[in-house]
This record gives C-alpha cells, structure tokens and sequence, in this order.
C-alpha cells in the first residue's frame, strides 16, 4: 500500500500538516477551485522564485498566506513592491483582504518539490538526466537526508521509445507511517516532449507528539509582510552504498 499512494497525503495527521487550513460549508467546492487559483497565479507570476508550497488558511473576512520559497528576495522584490502587488490582484480575484507572509527554505535540497523543479530546468537546459539526477541525491545527502530516490519518464536522451528509470541511496520507508517523507512530481517540457519527474526524501522518523499546524517554526509577527525564516536540525547521513539504478522499459 505504501508503494502506491502519495506518501504524503497518507501522512496527513501523523506527520505531515495541510495546506489549505480552514472549514467550509455548502461553499466547500468554490473555496477548492479558489485555492487552486491563488496557487497557480502565483506559481505563473513568481515562476523563478523558488517556491515550494503555498499554505492558506481563512477566517470570515480575511485569507492568510505563507509562501514556502527558498528564494525570499525574488518573491518579495526592492521594497516589498513585488509582494504588494501580488496582493492588490489576488484582492481583485477573491475580493477578501489578504495578508501574505513569507517562510525561508533554508536548505533547498532536501525539499522535494524544489529538487524536481531543479531536474526539470536541467533537463530543459539540455544536461543529461543522468548528470542531474546523481547531484540532486549527492547535494540531499550531503546535507543531511536519511534517503531519496529520483525517477524520471519519458523520452529519455531523446530515444524513440519511452522508458522510466530510477535512482535511489539511502532509504525510503514507505511503509512507515512515522517517517517524515517529502514527495514531489514535476514536468519538464523537452523537444522530444514532457519528461516526468517524481522525488522522494526521508527526514529521519518522528517520536512522540508533532505540531502539524500550518506555520510550524515561523516566528508571530504582525503586519502584512513577514519575512521569517525556518530550517530543522541536521541529521547524520544514513549510509554508504554506491546510487542504486533500475530501468523500468514501457
């Protein structure tokens, strides 16, 4: 079972929190689709930002949210003037005021969705998927993931016949329902057409009781911009073997 599900949604409540935080009533669906806008405009609006998620929470008259980027500088711009008006348009596409804080990513490469995006620009550029699938999980390891393993499909290298393949260090135990896993898909858009790219990561294992509120780790601040930074404690790498490698033939 654990091979098949999102790792991250069958964590959710265990060690893993939500990211869209608030309760809804006959209007459940419209806020869904709404969240879905918000996310996606500022995804196509900071494309270079380095953003990994963006978590929203509501009350009645307000929409609050937290931008998880590793680069807070592009998304904030000189002054605060790139922030701002991504205010202003998301106030004139849900008509309730919104504050937006932003959160740090202090170490990018232990974060899925920024490593698959990382793989994608590559890919795009060119590099053999090869080259950067053996740095991401070299850059994960050395700064302190337990485990990750890197897939990629498609037309790899140009070939005519789609394949996927796979490289893996450490571990990932899927099964484990108390193992903090990060998983991530992306796409990238080739001449040979969309290569795939999925990315797992395992943190270490969770004991006892885990804040899984929504802004966990950022400081209380008030105003509408908030820069704060976050970053859990290091881990010792989980082990020495040689990147594993499968081929998986469509």
């Amino acid at each position: 079972m654990g091979q098949k599900v999102n790792p991250v949604g069958l964590r959710l409540g265990i060690v893993k929190g939500w990211d869209s935080a608030w309760f809804g009533g006959k209007d459940f669906s419209d806020k869904i689709v709404e969240d879905h806008k918000i996310r996606k405009y500022i995804q196509a609006r900071i494309p270079k930002g380095g953003i990994s998620r963006v978590v929203i929470e509501r009350t009645l008259k307000r929409i609050t949210l937290t931008i998880h980027t590793a680069r807070p500088g592009v998304v904030i711009g000189k002054g605060g003037s790139e922030v701002d008006k991504i205010k202003e348009e998301l106030k004139k596409l849900t008509g309730k005021d919104l504050q937006i804080n932003i959160f740090e990513i202090k170490r990018p490469e232990l974060d899925a969705k920024l490593v698959g995006e990382s793989i994608a620009q590559q890919l795009q550029a060119r590099i053999s998927y090869r080259r950067a699938m053996k740095q991401a999980i070299a850059s994960a390891i050395r700064v302190g993931a337990q485990g990750i393993k890197v897939k990629v499909s498609g037309r790899l290298g140009g070939a005519e016949m789609a394949r996927s393949e796979q490289y893996k260090e450490g571990r990932i135990p899927l099964h484990t329902l108390r193992a903090d896993i990060d998983y991530a898909i992306s796409e990238a858009n080739t001449v040979y057409g969309k290569i795939g790219i999925k990315v797992w990561i395992f943190k270490g294992e969770v004991f006892g009781k885990r804040d899984l509120s929504p802004n966990v780790g950022m400081t209380s601040n008030s105003g509408g911009n908030n820069s704060n930074q976050g970053g859990g404690p290091r881990r010792r790498r989980g082990g020495d073997g040689a990147p594993k490698r499968r081929r998986d033939r469509k």
